[in-house]
């Protein structure tokens, strides 16, 4: 049970001074404050402080709730503790809990962006910390306790949520219960259990253990199945020994007295305890297909090495990073609090734990995403015994937990603000850990209203199958996978897929088509007069899978493709454009999307034009103004240079000067203006220079001076300027056709196949 790197017995994959270097490098810590508004001018200033914070001021005291508004509280969680009992390593004071509880902070950012900061309370009494934190409640959205001691961590937990109207949640509990319970709830279902019936021994009767029995029995675990245990071994009924009011609530009507004597014809243990406590004869002695969780930190009670020399039918859950199925509280207590601070609840309750556990244990069940074997090396995950949670880097924990947690505040009454959309909701979250899905939000929504039919050109790629399997779960329409059926079959067989039965996909062979000759006569009559044969489009049509799609799409029986994770674009749209002609009356050019800093504009041409005379240029800038509108932008475009407005003189300006006059001789329907600087172009306060500026704000699409300069700034943004670019999407084309980078992820396969299927030309 850990959401922390490995400690010295955990083999760390560090030295100790590595790490001290991590912590002191730069600027000491792990966080910094940011300012979430413009403080470049006296006005910003002046609206931040004084005078005009006065009016939030004002708001807030006729008001409280305007807080959640007004202020960063609604997304603002306190981490707490006094270092009484700090990861695995003992009472070591406040200070020395202060770089766990920054690290804590910084996973609440990094995976749920929930802002927090971490408070050191330095007193060991328990009324002092309870009097020290009931008085935070206006600074704070939620109170995460961390790190304090048994038996004071339930007093203090019990007290807050009492005196406090804010969720207080000791992780250090609830946190490993609610990680531990998904994973039982999934490996019960791999041995064919009932809660109702299961044999369950949790072994450590502190914060955690004490928590998952709560938790378990909450779930409909029968209380007469589970045996809590400690150091002393059972507590029973009638125990006396050793006992506090949060063991006595759980002592159990039981002959058993020692650890040994419970685990026999146990099915399920959880170790909550000391590396060593679960011996071989007690291994031994559990039911057939036995489960156990070993989950002390930082060493387990017994490995899995250890329990699968012993017997090879048992499934094994850790603390540690290092084994399979890692009981990790960071899958927990971000999206936990999110889903809470979302519908401003007052506390956490049992149903909200509840539906946290159930939420983390569906995920685990479902094919996971590149993004997690990207971050595991390669390696995915595929539920079974060796992997019944989910990981930590999994994408989808965003738009799974919180909405679960989130509608149990709300059927529950403790949420204060009820979400009322919820699909809203989703995407809302996906976009919070990636840019690219709040920016393609209404293009998800209208290819939802709209299913297509589109062609994965490369259907024998496992990322590809992956991608066309999510296009048609996520309800975007139905998927043709080209390719060779066996292959393509013994491809998603390897990767754990199922292609047998499921609705909306279908695999073509390009070489057993009925619609070859129709697809091949066709290409022939485009292209006879370039030097092909018509056995040179069949054998095309037959052998290329690109040629195939394209035809496909061109004469109708597909509404659109995707390509490109085998070949390089120019390569794909090469072979592309073979097939479907330009839009008549339009140019086919690239535009990519940037997504910086919650900004985003379109920067155009990316991919096609190498050096565009002035013809091109206006022309580049009315399609690119025609998909900004499509993907549900105002156009504002600036034609840029190195100079602004004839200052410095040079070459490529002079071309988009006479562009800009091109634009007005068309008498064009949207905002444009050149040639400019970009910084001109994106900063209000540096165009107010120039008055004259026909721009109403900040450009929001760029035209480049040639595709050297589109590209290679796109690329630079991203490698320095941690942007997120979609594209180069191809605009232009009579049908839509949409070519993703070579070696694509399966999420950037969907994000191009919705684009397509959404067809950004009009």
């Amino acid at each position: 049970m850990t959401d922390h790197p490995p400690r010295r017995s955990a083999r760390p994959t560090f030295t100790e001074q590595e790490a001290l270097d991590f912590h002191a490098s730069g600027r000491p810590g792990k966080l910094e404050i940011v300012p979430t508004k413009p403080m470049a001018t006296q006005r910003d200033l002046s609206l931040a402080y004084s005078p005009g914070v006065a009016v939030p001021v004002l708001a807030i005291a006729e008001e409280k709730s305007r807080a959640f508004d007004y202020t960063t509280r609604g997304n603002l969680v306190a981490v707490i503790t006094n270092g009484t009992a700090i990861l695995g390593l003992g009472n070591l004071g406040a200070l020395a809990a202060k770089p766990v509880m920054e690290g804590k902070s910084v996973l609440f950012k990094r995976f749920a962006d929930v802002d927090s900061i971490d408070l050191e309370i330095d007193t060991e009494d328990t009324d002092a910390f309870i009097n020290a934190v009931r008085y935070l409640g206006p600074s704070f959205g939620g109170i995460n306790l961390e790190d304090i001691k048994a038996p004071e961590c339930f007093i203090i937990e019990q007290r807050l949520s009492e005196l406090m109207d804010i969720p207080v949640f000791h992780d250090d509990q609830h946190g490993t219960a609610i990680i531990a319970a998904a994973g039982l709830l999934n490996a019960m279902h791999l041995t064919g259990r009932d809660p109702r019936t299961t044999k369950l021994v949790v072994n450590g009767a502190g914060a955690a253990g004490i928590a998952c029995v709560e938790l378990i029995k909450a779930m409909g675990f029968a209380p007469e199945n589970v045996i809590l245990c400690d150091t002393k071994g059972v507590i029973y009924r009638g125990r006396t020994e050793g006992m506090n009011q949060w063991k006595a609530a759980h002592a159990a009507d039981t002959d058993a007295r020692t650890l040994a004597d419970a685990f026999r014809g146990a099915d399920v243990v959880m170790g909550l305890s000391a590396k060593g406590a679960f011996t071989e004869e007690m291994i031994r002695s559990m039911a057939p297909n036995p489960i156990i969780f070993a989950m002390a930190n930082p060493d387990p009670e017994v490995t899995p090495e250890e329990v699968h020399a012993i017997r090879d039918d048992a499934i094994v859950a850790t603390g540690r990073s290092d084994y399979p199925n890692q009981v990790n509280n960071v899958l927990g207590f971000p999206y936990i609090f999110r889903g809470a601070l979302d519908v401003r609840a007052t506390r956490i309750n049992m149903e909200m734990k509840i539906a946290a556990v159930e939420a983390l244990a569906a995920l685990a069940r479902e094919d996971v995403p590149d993004e997690v074997a990207a971050a595991y090396q390669g390696s995915r995950p595929k539920f079974g015994r060796e992997y019944i949670i989910p990981v930590p880097f999994d994408p989808r924990l965003i738009h799974t937990v919180p909405p679960a947690v989130a509608r149990a505040a709300m059927e529950t009454g403790v949420a204060r603000r009820p979400i009322v959309d919820m699909d809203r909701y989703r995407a809302e979250l996906s976009a919070r850990r990636d840019p690219v899905v709040g920016a393609l939000q209404r293009v998800f929504e209208r290819v939802r209203r709209y299913p297509k039919r589109v062609v994965f050109a490369e259907g024998e790629e496992e990322q590809v199958i992956r991608a066309a399997v999510s296009f048609v779960n996520q309800g975007l329409g139905s998927a043709v996978l080209v390719g060779r059926e066996e292959l393509v079959r013994a491809t998603a067989a390897n990767a754990g897929i199922d292609l047998d039965g499921r609705e909306g996909i279908t695999i073509q062979n390009a070489r057993f088509s009925e619609r070859n000759p129709a697809y091949a006569q066709m290409l022939y009559n485009k292209l006879q007069r370039q030097g092909y044969l018509l056995r040179d489009c069949q054998r095309m049509v037959n052998n290329d899978r690109n040629y195939f799609a394209a035809a496909m799409v061109a004469m109708g029986d597909a509404d659109a493709m995707v390509t490109g994770v085998t070949r390089n674009y120019a390569t794909a749209l090469t072979e592309v454009r073979h097939v479907i002609d330009t839009k008549p009356g339009h140019r086919v050019i690239g535009l990519s999307q940037v997504i910086a800093r919650g900004r985003t504009v379109l920067i155009a041409d990316t991919a096609i034009h190498e050096a565009p005379d002035a013809e091109d240029l206006a022309d580049i800038a009315v399609e690119a103004a025609n998909a900004a509108r499509r993907l549900g932008f105002e156009p504002r475009v600036a034609l840029l240079s190195f100079s602004t407005f004839g200052q410095p003189d040079g070459e490529r300006a002079s071309q988009m000067r006479e562009a800009i006059r091109i634009l007005d001789h068309r008498h064009v329907d949207f905002e444009y203006e050149g040639e400019m600087a970009a910084d001109i172009a994106l900063d209000p306060e540096l165009m107010k220079q120039f008055p004259f500026s026909r721009l109403k704000g900040p450009a929001n699409v760029l035209v480049a001076p040639g595709i050297h300069s589109a590209a290679i700034s796109t690329k630079l943004l991203v490698q320095l300027g941690g942007s997120t670019v979609i594209g180069p999407m191809i605009v232009g084309l009579d049908r839509p056709v949409q070519i993703v980078p070579l070696g694509a992820r399966d999420s950037e396969i969907v994000n191009m196949a919705a684009l397509a299927a959404y067809n950004i030309s009009g």
